[in-house]
């Protein structure tokens, strides 16, 4: 009996996720509660789980777009894994796939007169399509197998179409023709002698395959956190020599791996052929293209379309404003200075800027409620709580996850807090209540050597903080030009809830209790 295992529900607002990626294989045998595949959401990523041992037989692929409930495999329950895969025959009979390939060694000699079709092979992920420039040989012409029979052009590459079998050709498409990739180009009548070559080759082929597999099964084949790696930057993981165990690709080969290497063997692979002496090379070889103008095309991941339609949302809806002020950055530097080591001994964690900057929002979000306020429907909601979102850049876009309460959190908790949430986002693991809600967002593109920008706002909250990069400038302090570490700050907010005095005054209280933060101890 087979059972249907479907997406879950992950929260309310999500009503469709994406397979990004299979952890099993279609015929493998998975214990119950293994995970089988990676769904993502718009929020966070997720494994899907067996719920039963069994055969595993996947209906939905890699890329698709499903909804909450959708069936996305099926699991056909057996007794064992052994019983279920490949049974001992007590009577001596052959293996299935043994019986396999003698069944198709027996269907393909007695079909030695049915046509073999050649087609337009796969060349290269981003061709799609290839144009038949010149057959080689004529119809009713006598072809041995690999000889080479027409020559097919891309817009990379001129290649040539062998014969895969040999035997009577038969032409099924013109000179000039645009062919789709796996399009019929021409048909073969194999001879007697073909015929036993085809059932030959194949049956050496399929015990050379499972030969290999046998010998390596992992060589190549990478980890699912190397896979992840390879995908987000568009490497085929074929074309990547694995140093692990077996061959098998590590995080560590894929963080090396370079897309313009993989581009290089593509390239080498479908290289057109040498020109014959007889053959002039046309006048545009002899001006080159200076550099390459290749260009790679990438589904928008569920993530992305969300951020997209987020941000595009925020500045159609709101009435959005950004107000700018500087911080003297040198008291927190100089206490950082003299205190970090026997902070990071005492509390097991460093001593940062974003603690001290997320402190003193706090402070100031509980004299200017409308800072920390959102519109629904026709009402303000005022939080008497300061939920602060923070802004992490992860390897499949931005996060935004949550720090619950941080107004009733100590310096140290505030670290800890950004810390773990930062490694979960880096790895993907952050789960859709660490990323929901939010009062107030932080955001630092200082770390990216930003200068000065206008964050957009986090919907449905109505201010964002921006902090920038650190330079010492000139400043005139008490009538003295002194060079100082300065901080640009700026605060994006909806105009509709926030009036420009609230704005205003929140950032300058920003700014004095980061400037003097003896206030932030004593609260005042």
């Amino acid at each position: 009996m087979a059972i249907e295992i479907k997406v879950p529900t992950v929260g309310e607002s999500i009503t469709e996720v994406t397979l990004s990626q299979w952890l099993k294989k279609d015929g493998d045998y998975v214990e119950m509660d293994e995970n089988l595949a990676e769904l993502e959401s718009d929020k966070a990523t997720f494994e899907l789980p067996a719920e039963k041992a069994g055969i595993l037989h996947i209906i939905a692929q890699e890329g698709d777009t499903l909804e909450i409930g959708a069936v996305v495999c099926t699991i056909e329950e057996t007794a064992d894994k052994k019983g279920a895969s490949t049974p001992a025959d007590p009577a001596g009979k052959a293996s299935p796939e043994e019986q396999s390939a003698q069944s198709a060694t027996t269907n393909q000699a007695t079909a030695s007169s049915a046509p073999v079709e050649i087609k337009v092979p796969t060349v290269g992920e981003s061709i799609t399509e290839v144009t038949l420039s010149k057959w080689l040989k004529n119809d009713g012409d006598e072809v041995a197998m690999d000889e080479d029979l027409a020559e097919l052009e891309s817009d990379k590459a001129t290649f040539e179409l062998p014969a895969e079998v040999a035997g009577t050709l038969q032409i099924v498409a013109k000179e000039g023709d645009t062919l789709a990739i796996g399009a019929v180009v021409a048909k073969i009548i194999p001879s007697g002698k073909g015929a036993a070559s085809i059932a030959t080759a194949s049956t050496s082929a399929s015990k050379e395959v499972e030969e290999e597999k046998e010998q390596n099964y992992a060589a190549g084949t990478p980890s699912p956190a190397a896979a992840k790696i390879l995908k987000e930057k568009g490497i085929d993981p074929n074309t990547i020599k694995g140093t692990g165990k077996d061959g098998r690709i590590t995080k560590e080969d894929a963080l090396k791996a370079n897309a313009n290497t993989v581009v290089e063997k593509e390239t080498v692979l479908i290289a057109p052929p040498p020109l014959n002496k007889t053959e002039s090379a046309p006048a545009s070889a002899s001006k080159p293209t200076a550099g390459s103008r290749e260009e790679r095309r990438e589904k928008m991941t569920s993530l992305r379309k969300t951020i997209a339609k987020r941000l595009v949302s925020v500045k159609n809806e709101t009435a959005m404003l950004t107000t700018f002020n500087e911080v003297d950055m040198k008291p927190i530097m100089d206490l950082r200075a003299k205190y970090k080591d026997k902070f990071k001994e005492k509390y097991g964690i460093g001593l940062g800027f974003m603690s001290f900057f997320t402190k003193a929002v706090t402070t100031a979000l509980a004299e200017w409620p409308a800072v920390n306020a959102r519109i629904e429907d026709n009402e303000i909601v005022y939080s008497n709580f300061a939920d602060v979102s923070i802004a992490v850049s992860a390897p499949k876009g931005l996060v935004v996850p949550v720090i619950r309460n941080a107004e009733s959190m100590t310096l140290d908790e505030i670290e800890k807090a950004v810390r773990d949430l930062a490694l979960k986002a880096r790895d993907n693991k952050l789960t859709i209540e660490e990323m929901t809600g939010g009062t107030f967002t932080i955001t630092n593109g200082g770390v990216f050597g930003s200068m000065m920008s206008t964050p957009i706002i986090n919907a449905p909250q109505s201010a964002i903080l921006g902090m920038h990069n650190i330079v010492e400038r000139p400043v005139a302090i008490n009538g003295e030009v002194v060079i100082r570490p300065m901080m640009y700050v700026a605060l994006s907010y909806d105009h509709r809830i926030v009036d420009g005095r609230e704005s205003v005054s929140f950032l300058v209280r920003v700014k004095e209790l980061l400037e003097d933060p003896a206030r932030l101890l004593l609260k005042i």
